[in-house]
């Protein structure tokens, strides 16, 4: 195998030189450092990773924090941040926060302590007062997604203006009977992200003087099955069932459509139904919904985490409050129409 002295010889450098090149350590021309990244290549040279670290003081492993790992969103959300940090040369670890409270506390209080990341992604996760001062203490930048972070740097969609913007699309139907299946009151206790949701729906209802029946705003998980089950529920009344459905995701919706057509009834002709995501399935299902673009929101808070981490200025790596709002837009497809009836 080949080491750092038969990349030198090659390139016709010093070993100093080899290290410095393929360290991205400064005081190397661009010309020097494409040879000697030629010459490694050629020669199948790779770093140590434990030098670069001592050379660096870096790890080039990127810290993720998120609830869950098995659900559309996260999951899409690691395979974009993923992608784009062997895009940059850089590793990543998860942090998996499943396993409840304890685990969380391992997590922030020992696994983080041992500084084997340069920076760390938090996905609708929102960090308390005390695990902040760990990541402050530890120096190393924070940034979130899913929500406004008090002390730290964020990239989120304003949740409250994509349920608005849902429910006003059914309005300029004609809709006035529109149920809302929301998720559970306290289910997601980082950015409170169902009832925000919920809050922009009520809010786009009493613009247009529309009054909420309390029989149709339902609760149930961000899932396929409990949202079907849920929809039978609402439709069970055929004298007093809405022609439209704002769902807190496309799952959510997915699962309402298919509930719909389990009944007997259509999409959209019977039901409207739209939701929030743009989901891989919602094209196959023809579901209206708010596209938050998923990836490209996962791929643009990576590369801004990583710039950060290249800035030369230290107090530029430092945590701050700093909120982007991650723009939406709606997508319509076929499963939102004018209602057969007059409301």
């Amino acid at each position: 195998m080949a080491g750092i002295e038969d990349v030198a010889k090659l390139a016709g450098v010093s070993t100093a030189t080899v290290s410095r090149a393929l360290t991205g350590k400064a005081h190397v021309s661009e010309k020097t450092r494409q040879k000697v990244e030629a010459a490694a290549a050629e020669l199948g040279y790779v770093a140590s990773h434990s030098a670069y670290t001592l050379a660096t003081g870096r790890n080039r492993n990127i810290g993720v924090i998120m609830p869950y790992v098995d659900r559309w969103f996260f999951s899409t959300m690691l395979e974009s941040m993923g992608s784009t940090l062997i895009e940059h040369g850089y590793d990543l670890t998860l942090y998996n926060l499943s396993g409840g409270k304890i685990q969380r506390e391992k997590i922030f209080k020992d696994f983080l302590g041992r500084k084997r990341v340069d920076a760390l992604i938090l996905v609708a996760v929102n960090p308390t007062a005390d695990e902040l001062e760990i990541l402050n203490r530890l120096q190393r930048p924070v940034l979130g997604i899913g929500g406004p972070i008090e002390g730290a740097r964020s990239l989120a969609m304003d949740d409250f203006n994509a349920g608005k913007l849902a429910t006003e699309h059914l309005i300029s139907l004609g809709h006035r009977k529109i149920a809302n299946l929301g998720g559970y009151s306290g289910s997601d206790l980082e950015f409170n992200q169902p009832n925000t949701r919920t809050l922009g729906h009520l809010s786009a209802l009493e613009d247009a003087g529309i009054t909420q029946i309390p029989a149709w705003k339902m609760e149930c998980d961000y899932t396929i099955p409990g949202a079907f089950f849920r929809t039978k529920q609402l439709l069970g009344d055929p004298h007093n069932a809405p022609t439209a459905i704002f769902c807190n995701s496309d799952e959510m919706a997915i699962g309402a459509i298919m509930a719909v057509k389990d009944l007997g009834l259509r999409v959209p002709q019977d039901i409207s139904i739209v939701g929030i995501d743009n989901h891989d399935l919602s094209e196959f299902f023809g579901l209206s919904t708010v596209n938050q673009r998923v990836r490209e929101q996962a791929k643009e808070a990576t590369v801004w985490l990583l710039e950060l981490l290249n800035q030369a200025d230290d107090d530029a790596r430092e945590n701050r409050s700093e909120a982007v709002e991650w723009p939406v837009s709606l997508m319509v497809r076929s499963s939102t129409a004018r209602p057969a009836t007059e409301a």
